[in-house]
Order: structure tokens, then sequence, then C-alpha cells
């Protein structure tokens, strides 16, 4: 069970590098979960990326097709009051980004009835405070 951050679900959509452990991560996850923040942040780059020219109109147009096929087999945490009071509060290295804190809430309220759950990102300050919350971390170091 992994927690699928957008810094991941973001490499493997556009190709960057680590996009071949996190298409592993998260084909070889007994459940995946992201919020829906991470899938308007990946739509966001998207759109940033056919603007800046580094993908066409029709790559990005593939790429979301890609993306929400796979979210339809994935649990979506929808921004609820439980996520926002907890990004309200302080995390164990401050001061992480707001929507790193939303990202890092909704991992830690997912894990409250999913035990064990680990956090996928390649986002280092979002790693560093998850591993200080005792999360596991994917990709392996």
């Amino acid at each position: 069970m992994l927690y699928a951050e957008s810094s991941a679900v973001v490499a493997w959509l556009l190709g960057e590098p680590h996009q071949d452990v996190v298409r592993e991560a998260l084909a070889s996850a007994e459940l995946v979960l992201a919020s829906d923040l991470a899938l308007v942040e990946c739509d966001r780059v998207l759109i940033r990326a056919t603007i800046d020219g580094r993908i066409t109109k029709g790559q990005a147009a593939d790429r979301r097709v890609l993306l929400n096929k796979a979210a339809f087999h994935w649990g979506i945490l929808h921004m609820d009051n439980e996520i926002l009071g907890r990004a309200r509060r302080p995390f164990p290295i401050e001061p992480p980004r707001t929507l790193d804190a939303l990202h890092l809430s909704c991992a830690i309220v997912a894990r409250s009835t999913l035990p064990g759950l680990s956090v996928l990102s390649l986002d280092e300050r979002v790693r560093t405070n998850a591993l200080r919350l005792g999360f596991d971390l994917l990709p392996l170091d």
C-alpha cells in the first residue's frame, strides 16, 4: 500500500528520471492512494509543459488519458477537514511548503486506517518529513 505524492506521478507521466522505479512501484502496489491535489498538480504540470514547449498538446492529452486510467484504480483522498486541520499543525522538519504539508497530511490521515502505508515521492522535503513521521519510503535509496 502506498500514497503516491505528485512529484513521483509527474516523473512517471513526463518520462523524467526515476520513471521506471515509479512505474514499478505503482504497478506492484496492492493499493495506491493519491489525493485530488496530486491529480490537480499533474494536470497543471501537463498544461505548463505544453505552454513551455516540452510536450505537444497531443502528448499532454495522451498523458492525461494515462493518468486518468491509472487514477481510476487508485483510492482518491479528498481534501477534507481532517486533512486540512493536520496540514495546519507542525511537522518534524519545518517549514514544509503548503502543498507538501497537504500531501503529508493525506498520508498521515490515510495511515490511521491503513497501517503499513508507504510514501512514494521524489521530493526530498516530503521524503525527509515522511521518514521522520515513521513512513517507509519508495523508491528506496
